[in-house]
């Protein structure tokens, strides 16, 4: 009989890991606190929300996104305490549900600063800290952008939202191949959730409700989860183990891909 006790076995997790969370304050953002927590990793949240209660994370700043400044100001501050930064994870973002015909230039720019241009400026401000990591980190540093499924495909009333989520998945791609090229050792991937009980989406269903899309609540929900083969929405926690994954060493050899966590949504 094999004795089981001298057997090795793979644990996925994130011991000795400093990691930056944004859109902290949100479901999901919250949800990926506490799971990389779990998991041994240093987290620094931030949101443009005050810290809500019960966050699990090692240190919190109020953070607009859109400023570079604001960007500065934490890179500068993990530089201090930490010296380093080995996983960036950009959940920050922001949905409108209106007609394309409704939609203005600003709130179309708006959308597309938050969702699209904060990955940019989180690169321009991280990429000394996280170059570092790469250096000495056996699996690389990692950058977790979400996308979403919508990022893959349309939807009514949610044409801004789509097309900055379709953009984040394509900028994450192009991070990936520009960063191994230039032997930076940072893998760059994209979570795609389906649809998952937030606050954002309860805004979304009543918005349709609003404009007479739906008749009821309790239909959208029933509709939404139709398209979803597994059964139910999502729930926050399940993004969490995704992120840890692809922040891991397990991940060392996953770099620009799409990892959909969507409850079978985007495979019928």
């Amino acid at each position: 009989m094999p004795d089981h006790k001298k057997e090795k076995t793979m644990t996925i997790n994130l011991e000795n890991t400093i990691a930056l969370v944004t859109g902290a304050a949100g479901g999901i953002g919250r949800a990926v606190c506490t799971t990389m927590t779990e998991a041994g990793a240093k987290v620094i949240a931030t949101d443009i929300a005050d810290k809500p209660g019960g966050l699990v994370a090692e240190a919190y700043y109020k953070h607009d996104v859109t400023s570079q400044d604001d960007w500065q100001k934490i890179a500068d501050q993990i530089e201090t305490d930490y010296g380093q930064l080995d996983a960036l994870v950009n959940v920050a973002g922001l949905s409108i549900v209106v007609s394309i015909e409704e939609t203005s230039l600003a709130e179309w720019r708006r959308v597309n600063s938050i969702n699209v241009e904060s990955i940019l400026l989180s690169f321009h401000t991280m990429l000394p800290l996280l170059k570092k990591s790469g250096e000495t980190r056996k699996g690389g540093a990692s950058v977790v952008n979400f996308s979403s499924i919508a990022g893959q495909r349309g939807a009514a009333f949610n044409a801004a939202y789509c097309a900055s989520k379709g953009a984040v998945k394509i900028f994450t791609k192009c991070a990936a191949i520009e960063f191994a090229a230039l032997g930076y050792n940072i893998r760059v991937n994209s979570i795609h959730p389906g649809g998952v009980e937030t606050p954002m989406l309860k805004s979304i269903i009543e918005t349709y409700i609003d404009k007479g899309v739906v008749p009821s609540y309790e239909v959208a929900e029933a509709g939404i989860i139709t398209d979803h083969p597994i059964g139910r929405l999502g729930v926050p926690e399940d993004m969490g183990g995704g992120v840890v994954y692809l922040c891991s060493e397990s991940a060392a050899f996953v770099t620009g891909a799409e990892l959909n966590i969507d409850g079978g949504f985007t495979s019928v």
